[in-house]
């Protein structure tokens, strides 16, 4: 195109650009771009495009997760975890439970790092491509009792979509009735179909009392258990150990 200057050019790129739904950094990348070949250099600027596209997915999926903060698995310290025999620190930290659809139920008293081990878990899960989503259970509840159909509809949606739920503070404050059955259809629809992570200071046999029906908490154990790990946290509050108040 002898006849055209180098704006008209840049705004027929652009068009094209979105049309085909190309990064917004293309006018960015292309110029680093070497190459001896027309075919070197398409194959370099299509690389480069995917890792720019997955790496936005990715912040993406983080900031859409729903984590408070944001916690790693680096120099995390697990000497004060019991971890059945069907589940090892390694196997855990591959996230192979996510793969193969298990729950994991993280079992201690408050302060003893169940919801930083969960958040970690879900923003390397992340990091590698699959999406996570946190919610304290409380929470949750009160976004799907919401009168705004749209936003309860986006819930169910983010849930279905995600690899991995995370589901904290579990049993912390009762359910009324209908919340618990809202809780039971989220459990049920997530059976078999994706990883569910829980931190809980509640052993299996009060969870009645935060659910109030026997048969419902039955039916929630069964899910949940059914494919599952329990880590139990046998160590004291970290943020009690570490207070400057003594």
């Amino acid at each position: 195109f002898p006849y055209w200057g180098w704006g008209e050019m840049k705004e027929e790129i652009s068009k094209y650009q979105k049309k085909l739904r190309l990064s917004s950094t293309l006018m960015e990348i292309y110029p680093n771009i070497e190459a001896e070949t027309h075919e070197e250099f398409l194959l370099k600027l299509l690389r480069e495009l995917n890792r720019d596209r997955e790496e936005k997915r990715r912040i993406r999926n983080l900031n859409n997760a729903g984590f408070q903060v944001l916690k790693t698995l680096e120099g995390y310290d697990y000497s004060q975890i019991r971890f059945p025999d069907s589940l090892s620190i390694q196997k855990l930290e591959s996230l192979s439970f996510v793969d193969k659809k298990e729950n994991l139920i993280l079992y201690g008293t408050v302060g003893t790092g169940k919801t930083h081990l969960s958040v970690a878990l879900g923003v390397k899960l992340i990091n590698q491509g699959k999406k996570a989503v946190f919610y304290r259970v409380h929470d949750l509840i009160n976004q799907l009792e919401s009168q705004d159909e749209k936003k309860v509809s986006a819930v169910y949606k983010k849930i279905k979509q995600a690899d991995l739920l995370i589901l904290d503070e579990w049993g912390y404050l009762p359910l009324h009735q209908e919340g618990a059955r809202l809780l039971f259809d989220i459990i049920s629809s997530c059976y078999e179909t994706k990883s569910i992570i829980i931190t809980t200071n509640i052993e299996f046999g009060r969870w009645k009392g935060f659910l109030f029906d026997e048969k419902l908490t039955a039916a929630i154990v069964d899910r949940l258990v059914h494919h599952s790990h329990m880590l139990i946290f046998t160590g004291k509050s970290y943020r009690m150990a570490n207070s400057l108040i003594k």
